[in-house]
């Protein structure tokens, strides 16, 4: 059996492994790598190591900290809140916003993880207060950063174009933007439909003016209130006192341990009872939510954290870190818990299982994948493998990198004339790219360690149940749509 071999199936044996017993997958990720690398592959430390994402771990950490440290001081509920007055409170709306505005990023130069780590801790806050599904959010975010990220100014644009002139294929820039465009905005379009999206446009306009509760704007975590129901009451107009409304006809007992007031709902990890959403300024008006100095201070380090990544392509790992440290620094009570909040297990599993994706592209596993697909005789039939290996190798390591080393291997083929150079190259991006929803990709985890006060184990399978459904259609799909109608 040959290394390459042997490598896939440690990678496979350590998938059923996680999935059947309670054991970390990134753990079990640095063990195969360590005997894969050593007994295999013959790697000393040093080329082991040498796969480890150190600038994912920084980014993964720093976000997470300067987020935990948002949510902490209430800024975070602050941005919802102008969220909601930002679309009139209509709820349904808030996933295409968030859809639009990492698109929007990626397609003026954004790399496509920064975007996805400026936007996705507010976006999956959002879902959290208002019981929108995290894996709706949360795709709609990566799907987002994909649909405008080849544009002909984007990162992965330039890139894709430059490989296609140094190839000398035959490109068209405005047909890879469009394939990625309109492929990302249909997926949005099922997802929303699918995943809750009938729901909240049944659900209408929640009020904007935050007198409804402590910071929730109209009904607390995990609620889903039909249309012109009262979080407080879940029975008739908004009020603004303590003690909600009793329930004329409950279909259910009542719960035990149920919350029995609206601030008993509205407290979170990291906050202290009676503690509005980190509101302590109110003013006298319930619910309400001001800026006060930590929140101006955070608000204005995420701008920063904004205007360094994309105005000076600074990092944004090592940036997030910074401003953390200077938040922390000047507000210690509002931060003291936010490291604990850091998603550890999820830096754990990631790096973990991008190491041993390292170790595989170290000892030649995915170029002798490629190589064997390259060689077939059927060109329509070595399109689609070529789709499918991008779509794989990508869930689990860099998308650009993928296509850097798979549209050189479509070459051979490309040039007998039988394919279209333009449909072929859109396919590859577009299924290289579109499976960055899985959590092993940089946004997949980003989005599942940006989850605030969610299941991380059951959001972490339905990101890798759904990342999967999509390896398994869409590079068919693209092949079917851009390769097959340039048939020579």
């Amino acid at each position: 059996m040959s290394p390459e071999l042997v490598s896939i199936l440690v990678l496979v044996v350590v998938f059923v492994i996680a999935t059947t017993r309670s054991v970390n997958m990134g753990a079990l990720a640095f063990a195969a790598a360590f005997g894969v690398g050593t007994l295999v592959a013959d790697l000393d430390a040093d080329g082991i190591f040498a796969g480890f994402p150190g600038d994912l771990f920084v980014v993964l950490v720093g976000v997470t900290y300067l987020f935990a440290i948002a949510r902490a001081n209430g800024t975070t509920d602050w941005l919802v809140h102008a969220a909601v007055r930002l679309v009139r409170g209509r709820v349904a709306l808030i996933p295409w916003v968030m859809f639009a505005l990492t698109g929007a990023l990626t397609a003026i130069g954004a790399v496509s993880p920064a975007a996805v780590a400026i936007v996705a801790p507010i976006a999956l806050s959002f879902a959290t207060r208002y019981a929108i599904s995290p894996l709706l959010m949360g795709t709609m975010v990566v799907h987002g950063a994909q649909a405008g990220g080849f544009s002909p100014i984007s990162i992965y644009g330039s890139i894709v174009n430059g490989i296609v002139e140094r190839e000398g294929l035959p490109g068209s820039e405005v047909t890879l933007f469009l394939a990625s465009l309109i492929a990302n905005l249909l997926i949005a379009g099922v997802l929303f439909a699918l995943f809750g999206g009938r729901k909240l446009w049944a659900r209408g306009s929640v009020p904007t003016d935050g007198a409804t509760g402590e910071g929730d704007a109209g009904f607390a975590d995990g609620e889903t209130p039909g249309p012109g129901t009262d979080a407080t009451s879940g029975t008739g107009p908004a009020t603004s006192g303590a003690t909600p409304a009793t329930p004329a006809t409950p279909a259910t007992p009542a719960t035990p341990t149920a919350p029995a007031s609206p601030t008993a709902v509205a407290v979170r990890p990291g906050r202290e009872a009676g503690d509005t959403g980190g509101t302590g300024d109110t003013g006298g008006t319930a619910g309400i939510i001001r800026l006060t100095p930590t929140r101006i201070a955070t608000l204005t380090a995420l701008v920063a954290l904004v205007v360094a990544v994309l105005g000076f392509d600074l990092d944004a790992g090592l940036t997030a870190v910074s401003l953390a440290v200077v938040l922390s620094t000047a507000w210690p009570d509002d931060s003291r818990r936010a490291v604990g909040e850091i998603a550890w297990s999820t830096v754990l599993l990631i790096c973990g299982v991008l190491t041993y994706v390292g170790v595989l592209e170290e000892m030649g596993t995915i170029t002798w994948a490629g190589e064997g697909v390259g060689g077939i005789g059927v060109p329509l039939l070595a399109a689609v493998l070529l789709c499918y290996i991008g779509a794989v190798v990508s869930a689990f390591a860099s998308s650009v990198g993928i296509m850097g080393a798979l549209i050189p291997l479509a070459v051979p083929f490309l040039a007998q004339g039988e394919i279209g150079a333009v449909g072929m190259v859109a396919a590859l991006a577009v299924s290289a790219t579109v499976v960055d929803v899985s959590p092993f990709s940089t946004n997949g985890a980003l989005v599942l360690a940006a989850a605030p006060d969610v299941d991380r184990e059951r959001f972490f399978r339905q990101l890798m149940v759904y990342g999967g459904i999509v390896v398994a259609a869409v590079p068919a799909l693209a092949w079917l749509v851009l390769v097959v109608p340039g048939l020579g």
